[in-house]
């Protein structure tokens, strides 16, 4: 720069005044390493930037310097776009552990800042008068105007430098200029709310302002000559005589003295961690420093004499206590024991937390785990309510209690022997206080970076009235879970609310001024003063009986401390307290008695299932959803968010929590005969927790996940110590398919009830094969559609907003409409299925082995109120899982259906039925089978009837055209529809579709074309035409027969590829224009382009020629012709087929009379994994990828009356199979490659139903299953066929101006391009699910959440 201006010819470099703008960054490389290498990086930073402005002043005459603090500016620029993983990558030289957090930036930023303003003040550059340096701070806390974009540090932003708008320029120069006629000590850091007007100089202060003229002298803050060091001791004296331990270990918490306590712990946020705690005064970069030993609740530096902390106090009674942190550190420190606070913390992240103190005390020599008694103190909530304003969702107080209740439900199942401190949030908006008061030394800068939500807004502004709010409920929340008993339910743990923070005021001097010594150098972090006065304050607290508990300590008053006495002597807790929590009722028993007399088992082991006793089972296991997982069972009413707690200990059919006295479970019947059952499940928590054991149901589960939950249960029984998995009997109760009905009008194909039932029998297969001694219940699909009544009902309060999200084809769908018919439909369709798969004896063949069918859920009743409402009670909070009551109900209509003879067993569920428990008889002790029953299962009716055509069955309500002749394509019915064409190679002339000889493979039959054939009717050939024909009889243009002249208007030539299409365009239109029998302009025509198959073929013979680039340019040459020349017309463009599945016909066949070689060399020639074939692959993906780009461009957009849509049906090929595994040759052609009138079919089926699809949602596989019935029509709320408008992707009307759309093309190509990419997954499913009847691998198939749980 200084060589430019010496060598410009214009400037006058020394008499001409130069104004210089140099920005910098105060974000430093070493960040990460903030905790550990404070002094150097700040340091190297202050020399990169001294040296810099050192050369300007010694090179530079007349020059007034502008230094900018970009920071801000960088971090949001850089926070989301790609140049943020450069940024990170380059902190990797300071050899940091991704340690860094916001602390440590906005301490490491300040504190360079303060540095920077401190050698500007020194006057080091203002020894001349021709030059000086003046900070401008404008875009220190920047915000800004008319942005939406991501959130950083509660400010909008772009997505990176380059898309800050011309507006947005022009406000930051205006802020710079305002910067510069603004007083050193007065410059504002400014906001950008609105646009800002530029200020001019006045007539009393005309010049430029800098340090001199300003009269400006440092603050307060940093001119203040640091404070001497105070030594001084926070010690305490504890006047306690009667420091013993009980006689004995104790063994319930409510008898818990304080010298009992052998382990102390904590979790939480930066002020259990210390930071700032041992800082001396102004030293503000200390406050990075964790000084965990002098911690409040767990520190346990030097004795009580001279550090007053909980731990300390603790060990005056018990001097081997264990757990307690020392000097400083981080969480991974050796010396923080058991000190698992983390500085910057969320509510979010206290149960990983818990997870982490968990196995350190599990895993450390010095704790006896089982036996000690340990005290736990859990302190957090600060850092939520200083960001609740950025986002009032994540942080809401529902959001903050279920945080904590998923810690505390942790140390709960898991820690034996605690008492729990949970610290309630303090009254953070006393912080207040000490940032207003202007006569203290604070950095308010960090001060209002670290807490933003309180500190940035006036005192009676919405956002403080709010942020009251919050505070207040984060408070009332964590009473509520604590008072509800559930952590009351076992002897050895407590959770105890201690409330000494909640009313706190900022400690006052005697002045009456907010007295900073209690704080560290940041105002903002407690200092060892305050942490001295906090555990003080802790004690007592935990000494104070329930209801009588201080809530308002004045931290600057002397706080004595309690001691035990002989009457009161245990750390107080409810039941000690004589304390009954306000509205807490007896809890419902949901037990049960079981009077049954004989309960012992065989005399001997017996060797048939079908002479089973209730005693002789040893093992219990349960596969299926979340009903089976126990979503909610436990769940308080409205507490929707605990819909997501697995209540695995209450589920009806694997629950083991307590015993039948107070739960009702299967397991729990069951070890009323034998008390050694193994494999129930207790407590909380996923499928993979080992209280979980043998129930393996896996939350929003589909019946397509059953058999991978299968083999993870016999995983499971094979390894398990536990489990003789020769020899111990076992009952396993399956149930699912509720997900599947949930989601079955999406996708009918896919949910139906051939796939179901095949899914059944995949996992009952691999029980059937694996299991010996083995019970199977498989429970019914459950009836939902008397649910929708909790949902209609408006005087039952039940969460209407979420009926799409738990079960969209049922609760949200029109009373009578054609999705509710459908899934009534397939609930019987499932269970008759199911019956007659079970009743086809295939798992009667082993006599260890039978799957008996419990029906009750067949017929579902809601439970009524007498008033006529529906009980809610009988649900879960979301009203569609079951709660307790309901679970209880259905373990006993369960148990009771075991016992009765196949043939005679209930089907029907009556929640508010009067249910007794039945007993096995000396005439029927087993549990019933089919030959027990001596039942005789029905004859099954013949399953290979054979199949008289391929046509289908249409029964769409009655449609009706548009009320006029419509203009818009985007309105086009079917019904509309009065021409049909189409373009393409011999897929499309339908070479071979009938061929019964090798003569008969050069023969188009047309007439049965899928895309365009009318041949008979749709019952007896499935094609595009015979479809529309159902809509419009009097539809023109489709082809007959074999001869040319009965084509129609089907263009289409055998082995044409794309540089032919643009030729059939061409014929096509003066077919279409020269034809008397159709109105050309007024006659709406759809005309169907597929092409590529040759071009894919012979690629590797002429790459150029094939090339990807050349065969979208021949479609758009197509494309072009048709949107130049005629009106009124859809167009599908069907994606290229998916070629490489021929070569498994090619490899795993015989028939085929042409050898695939010769018709598709470069597919079928090549080795398998060659680059040759990798190389063919990715080009016909290109293909199909690249050409939808081409049509989705919005080129062919700019006409009201014409549209191009990509039908993705083929994007995803998957090869029929026969029932030996072997490729369907049904659907082909003698010579392999053509498809047959079956193939034809199919393809019509799918590509009408693609044309029934919403763009960015269509189906991108073909399902070869023969179903008369797959057909889709349209919907009263969706008649038209899909364009990407219609579908939501693009503006509503057509931009003006050719060839530069105004609408949003990219969300188009970016909904298709997530259609390939999810479409390949989602068919890697479902051919998957072909193969693995054939084959024991299987790829992983995609995680199905059906019902948002």
């Amino acid at each position: 720069m200084v060589k430019c201006m010496e060598d410009n010819q214009m400037i006058d470099f020394q008499k001409d005044w130069k104004l210089i703008t140099v920005f910098f960054s105060a974000e430093n490389l070493c960040s990460s390493c903030a905790s550990t290498h404070q002094d150097n990086c700040s340091l190297e930073s202050m020399e990169r930037l001294t040296r810099v402005l050192d050369f300007l002043y010694q090179k530079i005459p007349k020059a007034f310097v502008n230094l900018v603090d970009s920071t801000e500016f960088r971090i949001f620029s850089l926070s989301h776009s790609d140049q943020n993983k450069i940024s990170i990558a380059s902190r990797t030289p300071c050899n940091c552990v991704d340690k860094d957090s916001k602390l440590d930036d906005i301490i490491l930023r300040w504190s360079y800042q303060s540095d920077l303003e401190k050698l500007l003040k020194s006057g080091r550059y203002d020894v001349r008068d021709d030059f000086t340096i003046v900070l401008q701070p404008f875009l220190q806390e920047i915000n800004l105007p008319h942005r939406t974009g991501w959130q950083v540090h509660g400010t909008s932003i772009p997505k990176t430098a380059e898309e800050i708008t011309e507006e947005e320029c022009s406000a930051l120069g205006v802020g710079l200029w305002n910067n510069m006629v603004e007083p050193v000590g007065q410059k504002e850091h400014y906001h950008y709310a609105e646009l800002l007007q530029a200020q001019c100089p006045s007539q009393e202060y005309p010049y430029l302002f800098t340090y001199r003229n300003s009269n400006y002298s440092s603050s307060s803050w940093t001119s203040e000559p640091e404070a001497l060091s105070e030594e001084r001791s926070y010690g305490t004296s504890i006047p306690c005589f009667d420091r013993n331990p009980s006689n004995t270990v104790p063994v319930s918490v409510h008898n818990l003295r304080p010298a009992d306590i052998k382990v102390i712990g904590a979790l939480g946020d930066s002020l259990t961690a210390g930071n700032g705690a041992g800082s001396k005064p102004n030293d503000v970069l200390d406050v990075l420093t964790q000084y965990r030993g002098l911690s409040w609740s767990i520190g346990g530096d030097e004795n009580i004499t001279t550090v007053t902390t909980l731990a300390n106090i603790l060990r005056e009674f018990n001097p081997s206590l264990q757990g307690y942190s020392i000097g400083k550190g981080d969480q991974d420190s050796s010396n923080a024991f058991l000190n698992q606070a983390v500085a910057g913390a969320h509510s979010e992240n206290v149960p990983s937390q818990a997870r982490r103190l968990v196995d350190l005390m599990q895993n450390d020599t010095r704790i006896n785990f089982q036996e000690d008694w340990k005290l736990i103190t859990l302190f957090i909530g600060g850092n939520d309510l200083c960001r609740f304003c950025n986002d009032p969702v994540h942080f809401s107080p529902d959001n903050f209690t279920n945080n904590i209740r998923i810690a505390l439900d942790i140390l709960h199942r898991e820690v034996p022997r605690a008492f729990v401190n949970l610290v309630t949030v303090l009254h953070i908006v006393t912080l207040r206080d000490i940032y207003q008061e202007k006569n203290v030394s604070c950095p308010r800068l960090i001060m209002r970076q670290l807490c933003p939500c309180v500190l940035n807004y006036d005192d009676n502004s919405t956002e403080t009235k709010m942020l009251e709010s919050f505070n207040r409920r984060y408070q009332e929340e964590t009473y509520r879970l604590v008072e509800s008993g559930r952590y009351d339910t076992k002897e050895d743990f407590t959770v105890v609310v201690q409330p000494f923070l909640q009313r706190v005021t900022v400690p006052k001097t005697e002045e009456g001024m907010p007295d900073s010594s209690y704080f560290a150098p940041d105002c903002f972090h407690f200092h060892q003063k305050a942490h001295s006065q906090a555990a003080r304050a802790l004690w007592n607290n935990m000494l104070e009986p329930l209801g009588n508990k201080t809530d308002a300590h004045f931290l600057e008053t002397a706080i004595t401390l309690k001691c035990p006495s002989q009457i009161e002597s245990f750390l107080r807790t409810y039941r000690n307290s004589n304390y009954t929590y306000p509205n807490q009722t007896t809890p419902d028993n949901h037990g049960s008695q079981l009077l049954c007399e004989d309960r012992a088992p065989s005399s001997s082991s017996p060797t048939s299932v079908h002479a089973l006793k209730p005693a002789d089972v040893q093992v219990i296991a349960a596969l299926g959803d979340s009903l089976t997982a126990g979503n909610g069972i436990g769940a308080e009413p409205n507490d929707i968010v605990d819909m997501n707690t697995e209540y695995r200990g209450l589920a009806w059919s694997i629950g083991g929590d307590a015993s039948l006295k107070n739960v009702t479970t299967l397991p729990n019947i069951l070890r009323e005969f034998n008390l050694n059952l193994t494999g129930y499940s207790t407590g909380t928590g996923g499928a993979s927790e080992p209280n979980a054991f043998l129930n393996q149901a896996v939350p929003g589960a589909v019946a397509e996940k059953l058999p991978d939950q299968v083999r993870a249960l016999v995983r499971l029984m094979k390894s398990d110590p536990r489990i003789d998995f020769n020899t111990d009997w076992k009952i396993i109760t399956v149930l699912i398919g509720a997900n599947d009905l949930c989601n079955y009008c999406k996708d009918p194909n896919y949910y139906s009830a051939v796939n179901f039932t095949s899914r059944i029998q995949e996992a009952l297969d691999i029980l059937h094969a694996e299991v010996p001694r083995a019970l199977v219940n498989l429970v019914e699909v459950m009836d939902l559609l008397p649910l929708r009544q909790m949902f209609l009902d408006n005087q039952v309060q039940c969460p209407t907003h979420l009926t799409g999200d738990l079960c969209s084809c049922v609760l949200p769908v029109t009373e009578g409409s054609q999705e509710l018919v459908m899934v009534m439909e397939a609930t019987r369709a499932y269970q008759n299925s199911t019956r007659k798969l079970v009743e086809s004896g295939r798992y009667d063949t082993q006599e260890n082995f039978t799957v008996v069918l419990q029906p009750f859920f067949r017929n579902t009743k809601i439970p009524l109120l007498q008033d006529g409402r529906a009980d809610i009670s009988f649900l879960a909070p979301d009203c569609f899982h079951l709660s307790q009551k309901s679970q209880s109900q259905l373990s006993r209509t369960l148990w009771n259906t075991m016992l009765q003879p196949v043939g005679e067993k209930m089907d029907f569920f009556d929640p508010k039925a009067n249910i007794t428990l039945n007993c096995p008889t000396p005439h029927k002790p087993f549990l019933g089978t089919y030959r027990n029953s001596n039942y005789t299962y029905p004859p099954l009716e013949p399953t290979n009837k054979p199949i008289q055509n391929w046509g289908s069955d249409l029964s769409c309500p009655a449609q009706t055209p548009s009320e006029g002749v419509p203009t818009s394509v985007h309105k086009l019915r079917p019904t509309d529809i009065k021409i049909v064409a189409a373009l393409g190679d011999s897929l499309t002339t339908a070479v071979g579709a009938k061929a019964t000889s090798v003569d008969d493979l050069q023969t188009a039959w047309r007439g049965l074309s899928w895309s365009i054939g009318g041949d008979g009717n749709l019952e007896t050939h499935t094609t595009l035409p015979n479809i529309l024909k159902k809509f419009n009889p009097e539809l023109f243009g489709f082809s007959t027969g074999t001869e040319k002249e009965t084509a129609g208007f089907n263009s289409a030539v055998g082995g044409a590829k794309a540089n032919n299409m643009s030729t059939q365009a061409r014929e096509l239109v003066e077919l279409m224009k020269g034809s008397l029998k159709i109105n050309f302009k007024e006659d709406w025509k759809l005309i169907t382009l597929f092409i590529g198959g040759n071009d894919l073929c012979h690629y590797c013979s002429d790459k150029e020629t094939h090339s990807v680039e050349n065969y979208v340019k021949h479609l758009q040459d197509t494309l072009d012709i048709l949107y130049r020349e005629l009106p009124r017309a859809f167009v599908n463009l069907v994606e290229i087929i998916e070629m490489a599945g021929l070569r498994q016909i090619e490899r795993e066949t015989s028939g085929c009379v042409i050898p695939g070689t010769t018709l598709c060399p470069c597919f079928l020639t090549p080795q398998e994994s060659s680059p040759e074939l990798q190389e063919t692959k990715i080009i016909n993906k290109d293909f199909q990828i690249k050409s939808m780009l081409m049509a989705n461009t919005g080129r062919y957009a700019q006409r009201e009356d014409f549209t191009v849509v990509v039908q993705p049906f083929f994007r995803n090929t998957i090869i029929p199979l026969d029932n030996n595994g072997k490729p369907d040759l049904s659907f082909f052609s003698m010579d392999c490659f053509h498809f047959t009138e079956r193939g034809h079919a199919e393809m019509a089926i799918a590509l009408w139903n693609n044309m029934l699809e919403p763009v960015g949602q269509k189906q991108s596989y073909n399902n070869f299953t023969h179903d008369r019935s797959k057909l889709k029509c349209p919907t009263p709320e969706n008649p038209f066929l899909f364009t990407s408008r219609n579908s939501g992707l693009q503006n509503t009307t057509p931009a003006v101006g050719a060839g530069d759309p105004s609408v949003p093309y990219w969300a188009v190509i970016l909904a298709a391009i997530a259609g390939v990419l999810v479409g390949s997954v989602f068919v890697g499913v479902l051919m998957s699910r072909k193969l693995k009847k054939h084959q024991q691998a299987r790829n992983k198939a995609t995680e199905v959440n059906l019902t948002a749980l």
